[in-house]
């Protein structure tokens, strides 16, 4: 099974899904908020927290001043330059988060970022899907030799080939993260099963799903499927303004998550069979051939004479009853009473 550590957090199949609480920009490039809402991600469970680091000037050409994202009305360059945390307060934030007894890490969005998490010692990266693709970036993290989270939206999986190509040329452990980046995104367009494609196309990859709809529903439908990593964003208010509002949880999500997901990954199992505790039951509900009416000695077992009752128990069970039929009674037998092995010839 495909497994990795992150500061001696386990992530695979034979564990729990790892629940990734991204706090990314929607503390508004304050750094009190961001603490603040960290602090309440920690409290609400999650096992990883994780930021966005944006060094913009070396993120974004000139020409991202007039691209608009679909959940903005403001180009992604102010957008980013607006949330930003400086270096200074982006280490005030890891430190604070380890203090509080939380795993940092983040997505750096360029190399200067990636530069700058690295001075900070992070224990893994997370690589957004829009730099899935961006080769020469994910090579120069790589290097770095540490474990990697990697989103795949709006990329194919032959796209997605160069990059594990690049991590396993690395020797790193890596993740894939199933990812939809429609903000909010509709269940129609999740597309769970993709998971499954990952997986078949990747057997080295601990998979996950990186989750942009507006409830936990998807990501229990994806811990049911095998899903590692489960990644949503993250703030202390729906009420808050931010370009990722709209597809975040607040506290209560963030912790119904945490409680259901690992439910259900242990309620998953993995065999079709009777369990050892379910022996009382067992005892009432199943069936024995019992007598219904008296039959006299040398007198043949019929439709007419014997049945199949509760409880089960008996000498014959009801997969039994077909075999006894024709077969003659030893001795008298009473009806009410469930056939006994001496009573049969």
């Amino acid at each position: 099974m495909n497994e990795f550590e992150i500061e001696g957090l386990k992530i695979g199949d034979n564990h729990p899904p790892v629940v990734v609480a991204e706090i990314g920009i929607n503390h508004n490039g304050s750094i009190e908020e961001a603490k603040k809402i960290a602090k309440l991600a920690i409290n609400s469970g999650a096992d990883i927290i994780k930021h966005q680091t944006h060094v913009v000037e070396d993120e974004m050409s000139f020409e991202a001043k007039s691209v608009i994202p679909g959940n903005a009305d403001i180009s992604i360059y102010e957008i980013m330059k607006d949330c930003a945390l400086s270096e200074e307060d982006e280490l005030e934030l890891m430190n604070y988060v380890k203090q509080e007894g939380g795993i940092f890490i983040s997505t750096p969005f360029s190399r200067a970022a990636a530069v700058r998490l690295e001075s900070f010692d992070v224990p893994a990266y997370k690589i957004g899907s829009g730099e899935c693709n961006n080769y020469p970036l994910l090579k120069h993290i790589a290097e770095y030799g540490k474990p990697i989270i990697l989103s795949t939206g709006m990329n194919t999986i032959d796209s997605v080939r160069k990059s594990v190509q690049i991590l396993e040329n690395a020797d790193v452990p890596y993740a894939l993260l199933h990812t939809t980046n429609i903000y909010p995104t509709p269940h129609k367009l999740v597309r769970l099963d993709a998971m499954n494609v990952l997986k078949e196309a990747f057997p080295n990859a601990v998979v996950g799903l990186s989750d942009h709809t507006t409830s936990n529903h998807t990501c229990f439908g994806a811990v049911a499927l095998g899903a590692s990593i489960l990644e949503r964003h993250f703030t202390d208010s729906m009420t808050r303004e931010g370009p990722d509002i709209s597809c975040s949880m607040d506290p209560l999500a963030l912790s119904e998550l945490v409680e259901g997901s690992r439910n259900i990954y242990s309620a998953k199992g993995d065999n079709k069979g009777p369990v050892n505790e379910e022996a009382p039951t067992i005892a009432f509900a199943f069936a024995s051939v019992v007598c219904i009416k008296e039959i006299k000695k040398g007198e043949p077992l019929s439709m007419d004479n014997i049945w199949v009752k509760r409880p089960g128990g008996g000498d014959y069970s009801a997969d039994d009853f077909e075999s006894l039929i024709g077969k003659k009674a030893a001795c008298d037998i009473q009806p009410g009473y469930q056939i006994k092995k001496s009573e049969i010839e």
